[in-house]
C-alpha cells in the first residue's frame, strides 16, 4: 500500500516533522476560524466590545461541540494508525466506516440538543442581558452547522493517521482561508454583523467537510472511506480510546464556561463584561499556543500508533523524544513572544480601547506563565494514548484539571476576580511534573508488555 510517509521505515526526526508540522500549522490556521471572527466581531462600530463579550460566551460552547468530533477522530486514528503497522488494511477502513456512523449520530443528537437548550445555557454560561443577544445569534446559526463541523474535523484525523498531514493541512486550510474572506463580506458588506461571521463559518465547515469527504472517497485514498462493516465492539474501542482528548478539550470547555461565570459574579456589573471580553482575547491568545500543539502531538500519533502495532520499540522513544523537542521549543517561542511587542499587537486587532488592550496584554502574560511545562504534559498525554493506555493520559489530564477547577474557586474569592487568570500556570506547572513521573513510571513496562506480546504473535 502507497503511504505519503513510510511510518515504518522512514527516517524518523524528518518523518516526525513531516507529520507533525504540517499538522501543527493546519491546526494554527484553524484557529483563525474563531480568532478571525472575534478580531472583526471586535471591530463591528458602535456594538464590538459587547458583541465580542456575546462571542467570547459561545467559544467555550462550541469547543464543547468540537470536543466529540476529537473523541471520534482522534479514538479511531490510533486504532487506525496500529491496524496499518499490522498490516490489516481492511480492519483500518472499518475503523473509518465506523468513525463515519458514529459522528452522524453525534451529529443529530448534538444539534437537537444545543438547539433546544441554548437559551438556559447562554445565561448559566456567562451571557449578561447586554451580551445575550449577540450569543444567541451566533450559536443559533453555528449550531445549525454542527454536522460540517464534526465531519470536517473527526474525519481529517482519519487522513493523518495514514501519513497524509499534507492533505489535512490542505482541507483545514481550505476552511480557514475561506472564513477569513468571507468574514467581512458578510459582517460589514452585507451588513450581518454576528450573524454574518456565524454564517461565514458555516460555509467555511461545509467547504471542509467536502474536501475530507473527496480524499477518503476517491479510488486512490490508501484507507478508503466505506458504508458497512459496522461493529459495536468497535464503536466502543474508538471512543474508549477518544476519551481522554475528548475529556480533555470538553473539560476545557466546562472550565472556561465556569471562568465567564466566575468573572460575572466577582468583576460586577459594567466591570464583569470587561473582564470577559478580556477573557476572550486571551483564550484568542491561547488557542495559538495549545491548538498548534495538540497538531505537533497528534501528528506524531500515527508513526507512535503505527511502530507499536509493529512492535518497534526504538521508534516509539525517539518519537516521543522528538515530538517533546519540537513542543518545548514551539512553546518556548510563544513564551517569549507573549513578553515582546508581539501580544500587544495581537491585542489591538480586537480592540481599540485602551483599557481593555492594557490589561489583556498583562492577563495573556499571566496565563502563559508555565506554557513549557505544559508542552511536556501535551506530549505525554498524548504520546501515551497513541500507546493505547488511555486510562493512564486520561488521569493525567483530568488532574490538570482539577488543579484548573479548583484554582478558579479559590484565587478570586481570596484575591479578587483579576487572579483568575494566575489558574493556568498553577495547573499546567503542577500537572507536567506529575504527570512526567507518572510516564517515568509506566513507560518501560508498557514497551516491555507490548515487545513481549509481539515477540509471542511472531514465534
Amino acid at each position: 500500500m502507497h503511504h505519503t510517509n513510510d511510518l515504518g521505515r522512514d527516517r524518523l526526526f524528518p518523518l516526525v516533522c513531516r507529520l507533525a508540522i504540517p499538522t501543527m500549522l493546519a491546526q494554527l490556521v484553524s484557529v483563525l476560524y474563531s480568532i478571525v471572527d472575534r478580531i472583526y466581531i471586535g471591530n463591528i462600530p458602535e456594538i464590538g466590545g459587547l458583541a465580542l463579550a456575546g462571542v467570547g460566551v459561545c467559544g467555550p460552547i462550541v469547543t464543547l461541540l468540537s470536543s466529540f468530533a476529537s473523541l471520534v477522530g482522534l479514538g479511531g486514528a490510533p486504532i487506525l494508525a496500529m491496524r496499518l503497522g499490522e498490516g490489516r488494511k481492511d480492519e483500518a477502513e472499518r475503523v473509518a466506516s465506523n468513525g463515519l456512523l458514529l459522528l452522524l449520530i453525534l451529529s443529530a443528537a448534538l444539534t437537537t440538543v444545543f438547539l433546544l437548550l441554548k437559551n438556559r445555557l447562554l445565561m448559566w454560561f456567562g451571557a449578561s442581558e447586554d451580551t445575550f443577544g449577540y450569543a444567541n445569534t451566533y450559536l443559533t446559526i453555528y449550531t445549525a452547522g454542527t454536522v460540517f463541523a464534526l465531519l470536517a474535523t473527526g474525519l481529517n484525523s482519519y487522513l493523518i493517521a495514514q501519513g497524509c498531514s499534507g492533505l489535512g493541512m490542505l482541507t483545514v486550510v481550505l476552511g480557514a482561508v475561506l472564513n477569513i474572506v468571507l468574514d467581512p463580506v458578510f459582517i460589514f458588506l452585507l451588513n450581518m454583523d454576528v450573524a454574518g461571521a456565524a454564517v461565514a463559518t458555516v460555509i467555511s465547515q461545509m467547504a471542509s467537510c467536502a474536501m475530507v469527504l473527496y480524499c477518503l472517497l476517491r479510488k486512490g485514498a490508501g484507507v478508503r472511506l466505506r458504508w458497512g462493516g459496522f461493529s459495536a465492539a468497535l464503536i466502543r474501542r474508538i471512543l474508549d480510546f477518544g476519551l481522554p482528548t475528548f475529556l480533555i478539550m470538553s473539560t476545557d470547555s466546562i472550565i472556561l464556561i465556569i471562568l465567564n461565570s466566575v468573572l460575572q459574579h466577582y468583576g460586577g456589573p459594567g466591570e464583569g463584561d470587561k473582564l470577559v471580553t478580556c477573557a476572550t482575547i486571551v483564550q484568542s491568545w491561547f488557542l495559538l499556543i495549545s491548538l498548534p500543539m495538540g497538531g505537533l502531538t497528534t501528528g506524531a500519533q500515527s508513526v507512535v500508533s503505527f511502530n507499536y502495532g509493529a512492535g518497534n520499540a526504538q521508534r516509539i522513544k525517539r518519537a516521543i523524544l522528538y515530538t517533546g523537542i519540537l513542543c518545548v521549543a514551539f512553546c518556548s517561542l510563544m513564551t517569549l513572544a507573549a513578553h515582546t511587542g508581539a501580544a500587544a499587537l495581537f491585542v489591538s486587532l480586537f480592540s481599540k480601547d485602551a483599557e481593555i488592550a492594557s490589561r489583556s496584554v498583562g492577563f495573556i502574560q499571566d496565563f502563559t506563565l508555565m506554557i513549557i511545562p505544559l508542552a511536556v504534559q501535551y506530549t505525554l498525554v498524548d504520546e501515551t494514548t497513541a500507546l493505547g493506555h488511555v486510562h493512564i493520559s486520561l488521569a493525567c489530564s483530568l488532574f490538570r484539571k482539577s488543579l484548573f477547577l479548583g484554582s478558579i474557586f479559590a484565587l478570586p474569592a481570596l484575591f479578587g476576580a483579576e487572579s483568575t487568570f494566575f489558574c493556568e500556570p498553577i495547573a499546567d506547572g503542577v500537572a507536567a511534573a506529575v504527570t512526567s513521573c507518572v510516564f517515568a513510571y509506566s513507560f518501560p513496562r508498557i514497551l516491555k508488555k507490548r515487545l513481549g506480546r509481539a515477540g509471542a504473535l511472531k514465534g
